[in-house]
């Protein structure tokens, strides 16, 4: 017989794992089941395994707010926030609702049962990470309502874009979303391609041991140097139970990031002179910051980069690391040539070029036999999709911890069954009204590349609350905790069963 629950939940990440712990305290009587595809909980921080992987968000509000931070480090590593998940998913009695190597292919909603049936690959292999045509059982899942928290990017392939001459590379050719555990860099020459936070985390890391480290960019990204430890939280902990310190420092560093954000899209060449006083003094002189360290996007338009203790200037500073601004013309047997003129010998190449945007994890959605096209739906609070029944999705901030934004998504879903319960209404879908195509603009508002690139697989939104994503987490506190419930939906009951009679 097919399984029935009332919640399924996909992926067993920071989001999923947080979704699966609001709903077993605010709605304990819930039946529900967390399916991931991967062979261990964590998501994004059991996959990437690369030096010095951390957090760029301080894990005061990178944390759950129902479950404090005590950690010294306010910016974590990976192996620290792993289990940091992982922790809160046997605390919470969570893991055992979790099932791993469960891959959901397909999800088709039926109006008449007012239920989700779910097409899920269960993996046969139990060691290592699923690969396409890998042998898998197939199984039916019907829930009442199906909560994606699967992020929204592949898992099992990062970007690298096309380079000419890789291919004749004698030395390693790495990509960071697939770290291999026997790279030694120890005594090489290493070349980091890419800007972004990735390859701004490597250059530190790599620099320990290798012979030289060269970031190499076609163009520079805002970098700012921050604290790993937060002496405010320090000196709280020592005063203050830790439950009631833990809130007081979120808080704290929730204001302080929405105002820096807010200083970045207001008076852009305010926070642009900041950022380079503080690259200058940190950096050796002569050190060119206009060429390197100064792009020619505004702050924020696309994430600014966080540097823990100003690591990364500390490796140029004692010159075990470098950025070099120029183009690839050509990678060679041994090294790179630059359009410039200038080569770059090397040993091993790092692909630090970016993600692959990849939607609910993939799966295909149908609604009463209609497929359903993400790029033509327009997300309702940044959390469920017009004409899609009894559906939500976790897409945190891009401006700010990505946990601030998953919590209040996954309070919210669970006040709106609580809604629906009260009720007796069995079915929740968002109505879009009637708009002008160009009123509406990607979901995601970076200028990123990966943002670009994957725009179109990506739900929209439209120009004015509840179908409009702020960015803002006390506008969107007010929406989701504190504001209705049902504005923007239709609700129905559940249809009646069919009389005895038409059943033989």
């Amino acid at each position: 017989m097919t399984e029935h629950l009332d919640v399924v939940i996909v992926g067993a990440g920071l989001s999923g794992i947080g979704a699966a712990a609001h709903l077993q305290r605010e709605r304990p009587g819930t039946s529900y089941a967390v399916l991931e595809s991967r062979s261990a909980i964590g998501g994004t921080w059991d996959l990437f395994r690369y030096p010095g992987v951390r957090s760029d968000s301080d894990m005061y509000t990178l944390g759950y707010a129902f479950r404090p931070w005590t950690d010294p480090k306010a910016i974590a590593d990976g192996d620290a926030i792993r289990r940091y998940v992982r922790d809160t998913a046997e605390q919470e009695g969570v893991s055992a609702r979790v099932r791993l190597r469960h891959r959901v292919v397909a999800a088709a909603w039926d109006s008449a049962a007012a239920r989700w049936t779910l097409t899920v690959h269960r993996l046969l292999r139990t060691d290592g990470e699923w690969r396409e045509g890998d042998p898998a059982e197939e199984l039916s899942i019907t829930c009442s309502f199906l909560f994606v928290c699967s992020g929204y990017y592949r898992y099992d392939e990062g970007y690298t874009p096309q380079i000419a001459g890789l291919d004749d590379f004698e030395g390693a050719v790495v990509h960071p979303q697939h770290w291999p555990d026997d790279l030694d860099v120890t005594g090489r020459r290493v070349v980091v391609i890419g800007s972004g936070a990735t390859a701004v985390t490597l250059l530190p890391s790599l620099a320990r041991n290798a012979a030289s480290v060269t970031m190499l960019q076609r163009s520079p990204t805002y970098i700012g140097a921050v604290p790993s430890t937060d002496r405010v939280a320090d000196s709280l902990r020592r005063r203050l139970p830790g439950a009631l310190a833990y809130r007081a420092v979120r808080w704290k560093n929730v204001l302080k990031a929405m105002a820096v954000y807010q200083l970045s899209r207001r008076r852009p060449d305010t926070m642009r002179a900041l950022l380079k006083q503080a690259q200058v003094r940190a950096l050796p002189e002569g050190f060119d910051v206009e060429t390197h360290l100064t792009p020619r996007y505004g702050p924020w338009d696309e994430r600014l980069c966080a540097v823990p203790d100003g690591d990364l200037f500390r490796a140029i500073r004692r010159g075990r690391a470098d950025i070099v601004t120029d183009r690839i013309e050509r990678v060679e047997r041994d090294g790179l040539a630059l359009a410039s003129g200038a080569r770059l010998p090397a040993d091993v190449i790092v692909t630090a070029t970016g993600l692959n945007v990849l939607a609910i994890g993939g799966m295909r959605l149908s609604v009463d036999g209609r497929a359903v096209e993400l790029a033509e739906t327009l997300a309702y609070k940044g959390m469920m999709l017009s004409g899609v029944p009894n559906f939500a999705l976790t897409i945190g901030y891009t401006n700010a911890s990505w946990t601030l934004k998953a919590d209040l998504v996954a309070r919210y879903v669970c006040r709106l069954l609580a809604h629906m319960e009260r009720r007796g209404m069995a079915v929740a879908v968002p109505e879009a009204p009637a708009l002008d195509p160009a009123s509406t603009v990607p979901l995601i508002d970076l200028a990123s590349g990966y943002v670009r690139r994957g725009a179109h697989l990506l739900p929209r939104q439209g120009p004015r609350t509840p179908w409009r994503l702020h960015q803002n987490y006390l506008r969107d506190l007010a929406l989701l905790r504190l504001g209705p419930v049902g504005d923007g939906m239709r609700f129905a009951r559940a249809p009646r069963p069919a009389p005895l009679e038409a059943l033989r």
